[in-house]
């Protein structure tokens, strides 16, 4: 006899709480097998594919593609068992009894055997320890891929509000909702953020004003495109906000010539071997830069009210992608030689085009590195990736007139800006950061012993 098992929305891990169904990779009907990925999901910080602990044939999707789901919401029904030899089978609560399928299901299911990974699914795929067993459900095989019922009026609860995602109760909270008043349209009256943005709109549309009998009368409602603020543009938001409301930053700027650094590059490279990009030069200076200035390499413990300074530098850098601007970090940037730096950066840039990087891939930073120059300006103030103490932005590399050894010449120029958090260090620091970085872009050649 089949069991219909329950796959929730797992935890990604990184503090994720919710995630957008992009694609679906199987059908109801369908047979999986174990940890096979079976749908695409698209969080703040990348597009995961999800895999499903269970072998056996799918019975149901919750969500249409477009769909934000909670963690811990169903995602998909598996039915599972068969007439060979049983794997281990998922644990069921106490009282909780199995249920069977349809007898279409029963009988695909037969030539499966009964699996269950037990795998966590944390982050990026299933590897790993042994995690909880799954509750078994009594739940009936669907019709349909998206059995989701249609939000309507409700009563008050009488009980705890069901809502999961912290981000529904602030879009509650915000738009003075009582979250009482709202039925869920998720499993088991899970509150979802379209129930909360749909009772938002109806209390908004009561308040607003009868329109006038005039025909010509302007509309009530704004008019243009109206864009949520979701995915990866809705945490770009909320970092940058948070970076500006929690962070007193100031910024300091300089140019430099950086002829002779260009010189050296075009140089290294003639040489043969593997090619070196101007990044992972510009990242050898920051590192060599944090090191006699480690204020910059650290973060702010509010709570305890301490500046943390930071024992290795996690260097992060500024790269815009379809889906919009993402900071990939490369791990122990100062352990790395130039063509170590240089593989790292284009193995991250193109995960970040393919929208294939994962959350340890976004995480972690210490230090940012933005090379604002390759969309052809020459300055900026950035805002600091919160909650690090500091961003060295770098425009773009032109001929300019510059005095140099005391007569006017054409020489490569570059503008330098540093924003810093005023909390680790005063300008005397940040200066002299900024200072050394410009010089060893002028004078490369005692830096370029070290590479």
């Amino acid at each position: 006899m089949a069991q219909v098992l329950e796959f929730k929305l797992p935890d990604l891990g990184e503090g994720l709480t919710e995630a957008e169904i992009v694609r679906w990779l199987v059908a109801v009907g369908d047979v999986v097998a174990v940890d096979q990925p079976v749908v695409e999901v698209e969080t703040a910080k990348a597009m995961v594919e999800v895999p499903c602990p269970y072998g056996g044939v799918v019975t149901a999707r919750y969500g249409e593609e477009g769909t934000e789901l909670p963690v811990g919401a169903p995602l998909l029904t598996v039915a599972v068992g068969g007439t060979g030899e049983p794997g281990p089978a998922p644990a069921v609560e106490e009282g909780a009894e199995p249920t069977g399928t349809a007898a279409s299901a029963e009988s695909a299911v037969s030539a499966v055997s009964s699996e269950y990974s037990g795998n966590v699914l944390v982050g990026y795929g299933t590897a790993g320890p042994a995690a909880r067993r799954r509750r078994v459900r009594q739940t009936a095989p669907a019709a349909t891929s998206s059995p989701v019922a249609a939000p309507a009026p409700a009563p008050t609860h009488q009980g705890p509000v069901p809502v999961i995602s912290p981000l529904v109760r602030k879009l509650a909270r915000d738009g003075g909702l009582d979250l009482r008043q709202v039925r869920g349209s998720g499993p088991e009256g899970l509150i979802l953020r379209a129930d909360v943005e749909l009772a938002l709109a109806t209390a908004r549309d009561h308040r607003e004003p009868a329109p006038t009998p005039v025909a010509s009368a302007p509309s009530v409602a704004p008019a243009g495109e109206r864009v949520p603020l979701r995915g990866v543009r809705g945490a770009v938001a909320d970092k940058l906000s948070r970076s500006r409301t929690e962070i007193p930053d100031a910024t300091c700027w300089v140019d430099a010539d950086a002829t002779e650094l260009m010189a050296a590059r075009a140089a290294m490279n003639a040489a043969g071997g593997p090619k070196i990009s101007l990044l992972a030069l510009l990242a050898r200076i920051c590192v060599h830069a944090l090191a006699r200035f480690p204020e910059l390499n650290s973060t702010v413990d509010t709570a305890a009210r301490e500046i943390v300074r930071l024992p290795d530098v996690h260097l992060g850098f500024a790269a815009q992608t379809p889906r919009g601007l993402v900071v990939p970090v490369v791990k122990d940037a100062g352990r790395r030689t130039a063509e170590s730096l240089t593989e790292e950066f284009g193995r991250l840039t193109e995960a970040a085009r393919q929208s294939a990087l994962t959350p340890a891939d976004l995480t972690g930073g210490t230090f940012t590195l933005n090379n604002y120059g390759v969309f052809g300006v020459d300055g900026s103030t950035p805002i600091i990736n919160h909650p690090e103490a500091a961003m060295l932005g770098v425009g773009r590399i032109i001929p300019k007139p510059w005095v140099h050894r005391g007569e006017l010449a054409v020489r490569q120029v570059v503008q330098l800006s540093l924003t810093f958090d005023h909390r680790v260090c005063d300008g005397g620091t940040a200066g002299g950061f900024l200072r050394y970085v410009a010089d060893c872009v002028e004078q490369p050649a005692v830096l370029l012993r070290t590479v």
